[in-house]
């Protein structure tokens, strides 16, 4: 004879007040997930690369950003054009250092980021300004063989995360920064003058030649981005 099960009214309240806490659980987590996934589309559909003025910088300063010649309206903020594979590849192939400066916004190429703009200054003092590169997000870790190289009118840098094996910059480049904010490049450009106009230019590739350049980080990601602040200086403009 099979034995009786007998559910009492109060077992049937808890496991209703248990599938309700389930439901909350559940549904929270959804709503979690959610707005992860919105907030790295964002971050990864906003571009491979952003650059903008700090916000005080932008409204009380007289440096101004443009992309083009053609239009200098002043803007807070450009985006390079997203890549959506980059392959390692030799910063001996990449084009001369006339070839990338001689364009204007976006001018990615086979795998690499390109992407040149203006700063003017627009007042009657000499003008220091900061730019910084900021790494906002890294997936498998990307940024053991990327490069970044800046070169602002004629001056050109190139950027890396420290080798692990020797704990120095890699060879012919200066080593990215290791701030707890994320900053990996922090330069002054100082002594603007009056109405002068800097050209800026911004490659980003992964360096095969590069030993940490390996199999594992094959569908890595990263984000970063760059900031401009000012500051006048004392002296008059020349």
């Amino acid at each position: 004879m099979a034995k009786e099960v007998v559910v009492t009214a109060e077992q049937v309240k808890k496991r209703r007040k248990a599938n309700k806490i389930l439901a909350i659980v559940l549904l929270v987590l959804l709503i979690l997930l959610l707005i992860f996934y919105f907030i790295m589309n964002i971050i990864y559909n906003e571009g491979s690369f952003t650059i903008s003025m700090d916000k005080n910088t932008y409204l009380n300063s007289d440096l101004v950003m443009f992309e083009s010649m053609n239009d200098r309206s002043s803007v807070i903020k450009l985006s390079a054009s997203k890549l959506e594979f980059m392959d390692n590849i030799s910063i001996k192939w990449l084009p001369s250092k006339e070839e990338l400066t001689n364009y204007e916004g976006s001018h990615n190429g086979e795998n690499y980021i390109a992407y040149s703009f203006y700063l003017q200054n627009r007042g009657d003092s000499n003008i220091n300004y900061w730019y910084k590169v900021i790494m906002d997000d890294v997936i498998k870790e990307a940024d053991n063989a990327v490069r970044v190289m800046i070169i602002v009118n004629d001056q050109e840098t190139v950027y890396a995360k420290r080798s692990p094996i020797s704990g120095e910059a890699e060879p012919e480049t200066t080593m990215f920064r290791e701030d707890s904010d994320g900053t990996v490049i922090l330069e002054q450009r100082a002594g603007m003058v009056s109405d002068q106009i800097d050209k800026i230019t911004i490659v980003i590739w992964l360096e095969g030649d590069d030993p940490e350049c390996v199999n594992a980080i094959l569908g890595g990601e990263m984000k970063m981005h760059m900031e401009i602040t000012e500051e006048h200086t004392e002296e008059e403009s020349l």
